[in-house]
């Protein structure tokens, strides 16, 4: 499919999503998103594989809702979570996603980052939730998902001032967990969904699941959560090769079974 404001490339199993709207640095707007939806709803998720989500140029990755989309919207369209509901999906996505943040991320494009399983930034990147110089909050999971990943007090302290905060910070405080030039970025998040492709499907996509539980439940049912996927990947086909790969020094054939 061919989309106005993104382009999605891939080779089956590693793929690419770049938000493209240069003129607005990458704004997201309803057709955006609408756009969104659409290129996750044409990847076989059946089929093993990892997502890089971007922003094109070098100066935004997202930089935020696009304030002339946002000023029209009512409490209608917010109570119908348009960006809410894409950056669930991103974040229960069947398949890794990973963020390479090329440039500004603020706002709902902070939030999208957030929405990843890891977050990969060049050094020109610049984090930050700005949305009380607009008279409303991070409403895109921002003030649920910041809390969980940067602490309580710190993401208090973003969200109530609106400050934003480069690489280095980002990185520091976890929030990322590399920083790399820009001219390395996809290389990197590239580098990083290879190995992630090279190791046993069920397994990443149950660890998946596990982790992104892990801020949500309990710690108790956190570990039930764990023995019952252990168990169903004890009697994996892709377990026992594994093993068998290890004790026969070579290199395993993950089948996804």
């Amino acid at each position: 499919m061919e989309w106005k404001n993104i382009r999605l490339e891939g080779d089956g199993s590693l793929w690419t999503l770049t938000i493209h709207r240069p003129a607005v640095r990458n704004a997201l707007d309803t057709p955006t998103v609408k756009e969104m939806n659409e290129a996750l709803d044409t990847l076989d998720v059946s089929q093993p594989g990892v997502l890089i989500l971007t922003g094109s140029g070098d100066k935004a990755f997202v930089s935020g809702a696009d304030i002339a989309d946002l000023r029209g919207r009512n409490k209608k369209q917010a109570l119908e979570g348009i960006n809410p509901i894409l950056f669930t999906r991103v974040e229960n996505f069947a398949w890794p996603v990973i963020a390479a943040v090329n440039g500004y991320a603020l706002g709902g494009g902070c939030e999208l980052a957030l929405a990843c399983d890891i977050r990969v930034a060049s050094e020109n990147a610049r984090f930050g939730l700005p949305e009380a110089n607009l008279g409303i909050i991070p409403a895109g999971g921002g003030t649920q998902r910041l809390p969980r990943l940067i602490g309580l007090s710190r993401a208090k302290e973003w969200i109530l001032t609106g400050d934003l905060y480069d690489a280095q910070e980002a990185l520091r405080i976890g929030l990322v967990s590399r920083v790399v030039p820009l001219e390395k970025l996809m290389e990197t998040a590239q580098e990083i969904a290879r190995k992630i492709l090279a190791r046993a499907p069920l397994a990443i996509r149950l660890a998946k699941l596990a982790l992104n539980a892990s801020s949500r439940v309990p710690l108790d049912s956190g570990i039930q959560l764990e023995m019952l996927i252990q168990s169903i990947l004890y009697e994996s086909k892709d377990k026992y090769e594994g093993m068998t790969a290890f004790l026969e020094k070579r290199k395993a054939k993950f089948t996804g079974e």
